[in-house]
């Protein structure tokens, strides 16, 4: 036997109900934002993030300024060579840029922008940096 009229619409209506709220439901949540406390745990994740990536590549940028120093001075002791092949006398690296045997493009100064030093003697020229200590004849010294 089927429910009489008055049962049937109470039915529907508090199915429209639960509907209407499982909606209201949804659209509140989809309405909410972030709390502080979410925002400032993300934050701190991000920290934490960054702080390790930079403990990663600090080291690396050492590590790469001492190999583009250490070429530099190979290129400049080249020129070098070339100029005291010429001159007989040792050059300086302003020496090496006026003669152009030195481009002007090229770093005429190490990492830590200092001076190179440039030693000839019967072998040949050394260049040397002093290094990311900057100081000239520590053992961190770059040939």
């Amino acid at each position: 036997m089927a429910g009489t009229k008055y049962e049937d619409d109470n039915t529907r209506r508090s199915l429209r109900r639960k509907r209407r709220k499982q909606q209201l439901r949804r659209r509140r949540k989809a309405v909410q934002g972030m709390t502080l406390i979410e925002i400032m745990v993300v934050m701190v994740i991000m920290a934490l993030v960054a702080t390790a990536a930079g403990f990663a590549i600090i080291p690396q940028l050492n590590k790469a300024k001492i190999k583009q120093t250490s070429a530099d001075a190979k290129a400049i002791a080249s020129a070098a060579e070339l100029y005291m092949a010429e001159h007989d006398e040792c050059p300086t690296t302003e020496d090496l840029v006026n003669d152009k045997i030195l481009a002007k493009d090229k770093n005429t100064k190490d990492a830590w922008d200092n001076d190179f030093s440039i030693e000839c003697d019967e072998d040949g020229a050394t260049v040397r940096s002093a290094g990311p200590d900057e100081t000239m004849g520590s053992e961190d010294d770059i040939q």
